[in-house]
């Protein structure tokens, strides 16, 4: 970790999205490491509550990435940008699927007032789906990549253009491919993702609903694993130009995940099972983690019982 560490000891940080699930947490562990941050979110899918605890420590920007609104942030001399705002969940692009397509104007502005503005680095959140339905396991950054839906066409699309500033403009990006993050203030509504979904409906005496026959296979990042991995791709100059899969190699059916969560909860209830959806089309999905562990000289240190537990934990305190 030598890019940042042996010149600077506090930066100026730009989170966009901060007010989001990973987003919020990114702020928090940017706080505890002793940099100023600037909170940037328009507040479609964050909210007020995830940073209520952080909002006299930072600088909350409210406003659109696809706007003029984003110079507002890039007058504060910012020296890294994490670009983690986007429309996010795939059965929220589903119903909208052209909306996402907005997101690249907005990757777009966030790169070009970076390289105007002489920011030191620009660290791009993709995402594990522009895999598509893999061709090989487990999936390899330099792989087969077949993005099926809108957004993951997106991402790729804006780890490309992190590519081209990179080379072209001598910008330091890099994009961290996102596999399955879970942990405290997740959505856990219709829009949200598989693990809180479930925590919610086993607490709340619902039996868990399980697409199809539950044998498709993820893998799940605790959000802790996913933050550390973050701030180490921010500091270290072994990540710049880099794609990287950031997730744990470890595979479990959605089935065995709803059954360890009842578990988990203490409760007796029963998996349902309905029809799969539409966009629920990829069957298994494991990061190929050599380079992970490689440039960022980092494993996963949260086991699922252990990141399950204190999600659960969470969701209790907070329902």
């Amino acid at each position: 970790m030598d890019l940042f560490t042996n010149h600077f000891k506090k930066m100026k940080i730009l989170v966009t999205g901060g007010a989001g699930f990973i987003g919020s947490h990114l702020c928090k562990a940017l706080l505890k490491k002793g940099h100023e941050v600037i909170c940037f979110d328009n507040f479609s899918t964050g909210s007020n509550e995830k940073i209520n605890d952080i909002k006299n420590q930072i600088e909350l920007i409210e406003g659109d990435c696809n706007t003029d609104d984003l110079k507002k942030a890039f007058q504060n001399n910012i020296d890294i940008v994490f670009h983690y705002a986007a429309t996010v969940g795939v059965k929220r692009t589903q119903e909208k699927p052209m909306s996402v397509f907005d997101d690249i104007i907005g990757i777009r502005n966030i790169l070009e007032l970076s390289y105007q503005n002489k920011v030191k680095k620009v660290i791009f959140a993709s995402s594990s789906e522009i895999y598509g339905n893999p061709k090989e396991m487990p999936e390899k950054e330099d792989g087969i990549i077949d993005p099926i839906q809108p957004y993951a066409g997106v991402k790729l699309i804006g780890e490309q253009l992190m590519e081209t500033y990179h080379n072209k403009f001598n910008l330091n990006t890099c994009s961290l491919r996102f596999f399955n993050v879970y942990g405290s203030n997740q959505i856990s509504n219709a829009y949200g993702f598989v693990t809180g979904k479930f925590i919610n409906q086993v607490l709340s005496g619902k039996n868990p609903t399980v697409y199809g026959d539950g044998s498709q296979s993820r893998t799940f990042t605790y959000i802790d694993d996913n933050i550390n991995m973050s701030l180490i791709a921010m500091e270290s100059e072994s990540t710049n130009g880099q794609v990287i899969n950031i997730g744990s190699d470890k595979e479990i059916s959605i089935l065995d995940l709803a059954k360890k969560i009842i578990k988990s909860c203490n409760s007796d209830l029963e998996p349902v099972f309905v029809e799969r959806e539409n966009y629920d089309i990829v069957d298994k999905r494991c990061p190929d983690t050599t380079r992970m562990k490689k440039l960022l000289n980092y494993e996963t240190k949260f086991s699922l019982n252990q990141g399950l537990s204190k999600t659960i934990e969470w969701f209790k305190s907070n329902k």
